[in-house]
Parts: C-alpha cells; sequence; structure tokens
C-alpha cells in the first residue's frame, strides 16, 4: 500500500460513491475523499485519477482537483487574505487557506499584501504550513550546478545589487542590476542562466546566456523583427545603449554583435539610419 503524499498530487483509485462525493482509495490511516464539487462526471469506481490531498477545516485529509498555486516544497508568491491573532492566511487555491503562524513571518504580513514563502510540513502538528523565513529551507549543497545551465528563477526581493532570486526551487541566487534588460519584480517567474557558482556555494545568474550562443539566439530575433518590420531597423550600432535596451531587452554588446553575425552573412547593409534587409 502506498503512502498518501500529503500537500503534494497523488494518483488514486476511485473505491466507492456516496452522496456528497467520491472515496478513493488511501492508505493506513484510511480512505481520502473527493467532494462532489470535483468529482468528474465520468469516474466511476475502479477508475484511477490525479488529486491534491491536503487537509479541510477539521484537519481531515481530503482531495481535490483544482491545481494550487504551490505545494509542499515549493517556493512561491502569495497574497495574505485574511489574518487574525495566529498568523496570517494565504491564497493558494484551494478552498482552504495557508496558514503562515506569526513565527514564520520576518514581519507581521498585511491583508491584500503579497509574500515569498515556503510550503512545508509541520513536524509537530503535521499541518501544511507556509514560512517567509525562505533563508532556512534553500538547500546549500551546489554540486549538482553547473555554469552556464538554464535554471528557472522566482525573483525574490530588490537588494543595492540587483534581485535576490530562487532557483530550480531549491537555491539562492542573485542577479546583479548589470544583467537586468527588461522589467521584472518580486513574484516573477524567469528563465535565467548560472554565471557563476563561488566557493563559499554563493550564485549568480543572468537573465540571458553568455558568449557566442546568446549573440546567435538575438541575431535570430533581430533578423525575425525586420522581416515583419518592413526590412527596416532605425537602431545601428552607434545608438544608446538605452534605446537598444528598451527595444529589444538586451546590451549594446550583444545587439552590436548580433548586427555584425548578420553583415558577415550579407543578410543585412548598415545604413546611417540604422540597418535594413538585403
Amino acid at each position: 500500500m502506498k503512502k498518501i503524499l500529503l500537500g503534494q498530487k497523488n494518483l488514486l483509485k476511485a473505491a466507492w460513491k456516496v452522496d456528497f462525493g467520491m472515496y478513493l482509495e488511501g492508505d493506513e490511516e484510511g480512505k481520502i475523499l473527493l467532494p462532489t464539487r470535483y468529482v468528474p462526471e465520468d469516474l466511476e469506481v475502479g477508475d484511477e485519477i490525479e488529486v491534491f490531498v491536503y487537509l479541510d477545516n477539521e484537519e481531515r485529509r481530503v482531495a481535490t482537483t483544482l491545481e494550487p498555486k504551490a505545494m509542499v516544497g515549493d517556493f512561491a508568491y502569495l497574497e495574505v487574505a485574511w489574518v487574525n491573532e495566529f498568523g496570517a492566511f494565504l491564497d493558494w487555491g484551494l478552498m482552504k487557506d495557508l496558514f503562515c503562524p506569526f513565527r514564520e513571518q520576518k514581519k507581521r504580513m498585511e491583508t491584500g499584501r503579497s509574500y515569498i514563502v515556503h510550503v512545508h510540513l509541520d513536524e509537530e502538528s503535521y499541518r501544511i504550513m507556509a514560512s517567509a523565513k525562505v533563508e532556512k529551507w534553500l538547500e546549500n549543497d551546489t554540486s549538482p550546478l553547473s555554469v552556464g545551465d538554464k535554471v528557472s528563477a522566482l525573483i525574490w526581493q530588490k537588494t543595492d545589487l540587483g534581485f535576490k532570486a530562487i532557483i530550480e526551487n531549491k537555491y539562492g541566487a542573485l542577479l546583479y542590476d548589470s544583467q537586468v534588460f527588461k522589467d521584472i519584480h518580486t513574484g516573477d517567474r524567469v528563465d535565467a542562466y548560472i554565471t557563476k557558482i563561488r566557493p563559499d556555494g554563493k550564485i549568480d545568474i543572468a537573465l540571458q546566456p553568455s558568449g557566442r550562443q546568446h549573440t546567435e539566439d538575438f541575431a535570430e530575433q533581430l533578423l525575425h523583427y525586420l522581416q515583419y518590420r518592413g526590412g527596416r531597423c532605425r537602431l545601428g550600432d552607434k545608438s544608446s545603449a538605452e534605446e537598444i535596451k528598451e527595444q529589444f531587452g538586451v546590451s549594446k554588446k550583444t545587439y552590436k554583435r548580433a548586427i555584425g553575425d548578420l553583415y558577415k552573412r550579407r543578410l543585412i547593409t548598415i545604413t546611417e539610419d540604422g540597418i535594413e534587409l538585403v
């Protein structure tokens, strides 16, 4: 008998139907109710269905077909739905809100504001909870990572150097201001690339791959831009870095390299007013 993973998705078999829903096969702790509102019309006893298992208001295990905004083990950017004398309750897309006790808050959370939190099972109560003290949930072993890896990044918070981020739902990283060529905000999820892994385990990331590959990728993007914009672009190698960043979200260095690449391939000509398709 497989163990049911609380706060995770589970593939369970329908056991029997009742007036208020469908009971699903559970484990030694018992079967799990899928309330009527979530039971698909074509679900029959014996069929398997993927559900998210969590605790209802009476701390009983219950299943849902709703997609939660975060599961146990995830970092997420969630909005506070309400606050009481015990803590804050976050909207994570389910009927029952996610509890973040005061002891897991860096500062008192406020209704209507959103925060980066980590979702976990509380060891004492076995309840699903959130923690805004995300540093203690980050992993330190960076051995699975390599410079140049493409990673998923959750923007965490602004700093004097740039932005803190959480990559691959596990590691802390820093995105320097010099590597930001588009508007980003706390809670954004973006693709990023590892540029450095320091001896102390700290990780630097960028929003664009480094080196030749990035130039080639942007050169193709620029070529498509010209093809769909009448074959001309007013920005040339003498245009300001600010104009280039605003138009394409890349550095002037990358833009000039892409122009050079297209020119060498005899796909464009360089004029006083910018560039044109041949």
